[in-house]
């Protein structure tokens, strides 16, 4: 990698609001916006060495790269709460082609040498009533894991804490093996054979899962990097050398 910042594309984290609120007779219908997107990127701001490009979930559709060589330009991919369909599906969705199969060319990415994250969530891996819907597609051929054909999560309102099974990696440096935060609940994946899981939920699901694909590196993250699964972790002294050194791994540097 040339002597330059490691080039970010982060999808997602957003969701636009309809509110009716009825007050007795009246109803008052109010909008808004949720961006938790801040929390990843707080995390990263003052990181001279990594230069992020977030695209929210509705300008997924029309501002996602238009070329595997756009895409190229840059060192990792990170999807969150970002759904199949809107990776699939074009703004204009009745011109034949509609444009190119943007999971193909994030599979393409990765084979090129580019690292990939999925983190957790209601729309990830497969998620709420399946529809993340990633599985048996190219995001699941690339990622460390296999995805469940149904509803994955796993709803803890008890709170789940990771349990590390190799503290030794680069990704985990600096970090402490015990005393990581609860999380409200998490996405139910299967490692594969020839992947490395860096953490785990104590009945064995994988938490943390890496490994080399092709000429990059992936990783399945199995909760929220934002609330509401990741309430406390996003207030955990160590969440940004976590997704700063995660960063840093998938690009190569190490």
């Amino acid at each position: 990698m040339e002597d330059r910042p490691v080039k970010v594309l982060f999808l997602g984290e957003t969701w636009a609001v309809t509110k009716i609120h009825t007050k007795g007779f009246d109803t008052v219908k109010l909008g808004g916006f949720d961006d938790m997107s801040v929390y990843l990127k707080g995390a990263l701001a003052d990181d001279d060495n990594i230069d992020v490009t977030h695209l929210p979930n509705h300008l997924v559709l029309s501002e996602f790269p238009e070329s595997q060589s756009e895409l190229d330009e840059y060192d990792v991919v990170i999807v969150s709460d970002t759904g199949r369909n809107t990776l699939t599906m074009y703004p204009d969705m009745f011109t034949v082609p509609m444009g190119p199969n943007r999971l193909k060319m994030i599979k393409q990415f990765v084979e090129k040498g580019g690292g990939f994250i999925m983190a957790g969530g209601y729309v990830c891996f497969q998620g709420f009533q399946g529809k993340g819907n990633y599985h048996d597609s190219e995001i699941e051929e690339i990622l460390p894991v296999e995805i469940s054909d149904r509803d994955d999560r796993v709803e803890a309102p008890e709170g789940v804490r990771p349990e590390i099974t190799d503290p030794e990696h680069e990704i985990l440096s600096g970090v402490p093996s015990d005393d990581w935060p609860r999380f409200l609940g998490y996405n139910r994946l299967t490692s594969k054979d020839e992947a490395t899981v860096l953490s785990e939920i104590k009945e064995g699901d994988p938490f943390i899962t890496v490994w080399e694909y092709g000429g990059g590196r992936t990783m399945a993250f199995a909760s929220d990097l934002a609330p509401h699964w990741g309430t406390d972790f996003v207030n955990w002294d160590y969440y940004d050398s976590f997704w700063r050194q995660s960063i840093r791994w998938l690009a190569g540097e190490s």
